[in-house]
């Protein structure tokens, strides 16, 4: 069932009867002059739901008089085509869209609409702009592009003597798909260490294909994958008791076992793709024209349950550099 949301209403305008125009959300934001908004968040996991609540914070903390109305596919495409198509009849002024899927069903359907994405890798490889620098579309946004060179030269001072990098993700997510190439270019910095990949086509794939990794492999790269991250408790399962080091593309994974990441925050990724579509709002610029922005600055994270579990020690290079816990 599609988890629904209408921040900031009234209990009665969230009771209030269909049939009765006056009494509608819309209708009632309308008359002490709020504007509503649509959100829509591809699925529940913790780096989405951070990024939604960054976006919700920056626009609130603009002081726009803005009501949400939050719409949760749980990774359903039919779920997503209805959000969409009910948040174009009623037409919205705006619509933020949480992931790649997201704000791809959001674009072919509101084509008139701005639309403000967050938690898309490369919105070129997406199709939702004409170019990353002067989008040209009526989409713009924020990009969880990371650091992924930063994050192979993490598990290689986890584990020096490497000689085989695992990495796990869904093939059919356009995002995971780039982000793996850009491990593969990277990956040639270290000639004697090989890659071998484990592709997944939902949750219910991923034990199956992380068993099959284990034995394989000294290390595992998780992307930033929305199958993945619903998924890192039973990921996690078999590659700690393994003594298998998982570097994550981001934080949230953490939460479900990773070691460490030196990776994108979507809160603040959230927060940008907020101030972005509050300039909309305000009307001080249009998607066409607003380049896409990336998270300037990076943190290594550690895992230190994990790190004690996996027998391994923080590395000399990070020390002093490393934000080291207990992210469970």
């Amino acid at each position: 069932m599609i988890k629904q949301a209408l921040i900031g209403l009234t209990a009665a305008a969230l009771l209030a009867g269909c049939g009765d125009k006056e009494k509608t959300p819309e209708a009632a934001a309308a008359k002490d002059g709020q504007k509503t908004v649509g959100l829509v968040q591809l699925v529940e996991h913790p780096a989405l739901d951070a990024a939604s609540r960054g976006i919700q914070d920056a626009v609130k903390a603009r002081g726009l008089n803005v009501v949400f109305d939050v719409q949760n596919a749980q990774a359903d495409q039919s779920n997503l085509a209805n959000i969409a198509q009910r948040f174009v009849s009623q037409d919205y002024p705006l619509i933020f869209a949480v992931a790649t899927p997201a704000a791809q069903t959001m674009a072919n359907a509101a084509k008139n609409t701005p639309i403000v994405a967050t938690a898309v890798t490369d919105y070129e490889a997406a199709k939702l702009v004409v170019s990353k620098d002067k989008p040209g579309t009526n989409v713009t946004g924020s990009s969880d592009l990371n650091p992924i060179g930063e994050q192979l030269d993490l598990i290689m001072q986890f584990v020096p003597q490497a000689k085989t990098i695992g990495t796990i993700y869904n093939s059919s997510e356009i995002n995971s798909q780039y982000q793996v190439e850009i491990l593969k270019k990277e990956l040639t910095r270290y000639s004697n260490v090989k890659l071998i990949e484990g592709t997944v086509s939902s949750v219910n794939d991923v034990q199956q294909v992380a068993q099959g990794l284990v034995g394989k492999i000294d290390a595992l790269y998780v992307p930033t994958d929305n199958i993945i991250a619903s998924a890192m408790p039973v990921l996690t399962k078999i590659t700690t008791p393994a003594k298998v080091p998982v570097i994550t593309g981001e934080e949230g994974p953490l939460h479900g076992g990773g070691l460490a990441t030196v990776g994108v925050d979507y809160y603040e990724l959230g927060k940008i793709a907020g101030n972005m579509g509050a300039d909309i709002l305000e009307g001080k610029s249009k998607p066409a024209d607003m380049p896409i922005q990336y998270q300037k600055t990076f943190t290594i994270k550690v895992n230190e349950p994990v790190m004690k579990a996996l027998g391994l020690t923080l590395p000399d290079g990070i020390k002093g550099k490393a934000q080291v816990g207990d992210f469970h």
